[in-house]
């Protein structure tokens, strides 16, 4: 018997928005230290105050003398209910109103995202470098007998992300670094099938995808400090092609198991950031990002027996811009804010997956950074994430899907800690 194709990296890789549950619009995870949360991650390409300069700019080691650790972790909680207005039943179950529920808060719990970043000065020139986060990840998990669990019933996407780097001192101006990063994705995908069986009739097994992948990328930047009180910072991380593999099963009325494969471009990112010191205790931070989503056209998963399926995406280029500010209040205790707006890649109703209800969202932040003595630092940040009213009207494939109609109301919490210490 031909096994029927079930999408299961579509999301995987789509959705990579919530898992350390990703508060970036789109899947992508900024989160990678906890000390600029409290900026937004406003000046996340200049600031450099500490290791985990390594994600951000590989150049702003040439900030840090010494040896450098620095290591966080930060608790995002988003939330994502629905709420139905006329979702029907697949066509081939014979379409009209679907039934069930609107399956609870999908976004599920608090989900960690850790990180860790070691830098070491070589000498007055040269610095090296290696980072450790997870620059995408999602876990979404409906309720079994929802009305979209033909879309989806769970996403839950893990990624690593490891990233030695090397950082030169042209002068005292000037600084370029780069990396390279090796990346993991483990993904695991689950809802309910519609699997057409000659002369049976048609099934709607629970199907259960995995899927794993591992891939290379870089990234380079490079600092300007025209004066002391002054640096931009420009970075780049570019794009990487996963392709992924894994295991696919049916479980309720069918007992099939298969192997599947899909290939996904995760996108580039193109970051201007600004750091200025007007005083002794104030600073300003300034972000200006780019992300290539548009990298993502469409994702066509193929299975073992050589049948395909193509969930139609049409994702769009986007940007992202912040602003930030500390205050000094004295040489031990310091206070951020920021505030940002974040373009999602998904351009409509009609194109937005229930893996990934994702929208248009504003940061607002806060932080405080304390110096128990010269070389050690505690930074706490906290971020609210307002998403905006977000509507969906997916009708990309209502034969073995149906329409999944509705209005999710959306935000997110976020919760860092990062240590670091210089010796």
């Amino acid at each position: 018997m031909q096994q029927p194709f079930i999408p299961r990296l579509v999301p995987a890789l789509l959705a990579v928005a919530f898992s350390g549950t990703a508060a970036a619009a789109g899947f992508q995870l900024l989160e990678q230290n906890a000390s600029g949360l409290g900026n937004s991650y406003a000046g996340s390409a200049a600031l450099a105050e500490n290791a985990s300069t390594i994600f951000y700019n590989p150049a702003g080691m040439t900030q840090l003398p010494g040896r450098n650790v620095s290591a966080g972790i930060n608790a995002i909680r988003p939330s994502f209910t629905f709420t139905d207005s006329g979702s029907t039943n697949p066509t081939a179950l014979g379409g009209g109103a679907a039934t069930g529920g609107n399956g609870g808060d999908a976004a599920g719990d608090w989900s960690p995202l850790p990180n860790g970043y070691l830098s070491w000065q070589l000498d007055d020139r040269w610095f090296v470098g290696v980072g450790f986060g997870a620059p995408f990840g999602l876990k979404t998990e409906y309720e079994p007998g929802w009305v979209g669990r033909f879309h989806s019933i769970k996403f839950d996407i893990k990624t690593y992300n490891i990233n030695p780097s090397v950082a030169y001192k042209v002068n005292d101006m000037l600084s370029v670094g780069a990396g390279v990063s090796w990346q993991r994705i483990e993904a695991e995908y689950i809802k309910r099938a519609v699997v057409p069986v000659p002369n049976v009739g048609i099934f709607t097994p629970l199907a259960t995808n995995e899927l794993e992948s591992d891939a290379w990328g870089w990234n380079v930047g490079a600092t300007l400090q025209p004066r002391a009180d002054t640096r931009f910072g420009v970075s780049y991380r570019s794009a990487i092609m996963h392709h992924a593999e894994g295991t696919q099963t049916l479980r309720d009325g069918l007992n099939v198991n298969n192997t599947a494969k899909a290939d996904v471009k995760l996108p580039d990112t193109l970051v201007l950031s600004a750091w200025h010191q007007f005083s002794d205790r104030w600073e300003l931070l300034a972000d200006v990002s780019w992300t290539g989503w548009s990298s993502i056209p469409k994702l066509v998963i193929t299975n073992g027996s050589g049948q395909s399926d193509q969930l139609t995406l049409k994702f769009r280029d986007t940007w992202r811009v912040a602003l930030g500010a500390n205050y000094k209040v004295s040489d031990a205790w310091k206070l951020k804010a920021g505030l940002a707006w974040d373009q999602s890649p998904v351009p409509d109703e009609e194109h937005r997956p229930a893996s990934l209800p994702d929208n248009d969202r504003t940061w607002i932040s806060f932080g405080v950074q304390y110096r128990p003595a010269k070389d050690s630092t505690l930074d706490v940040g906290y971020a609210h994430l307002i998403v905006k009213d977000t509507k969906i009207n997916n009708t990309d494939s209502t034969l073995t899907r149906g329409l999944l109609a509705g209005n999710y109301d959306s935000h997110a919490h976020i919760f860092g800690v990062q240590y670091s210490l210089a010796f």
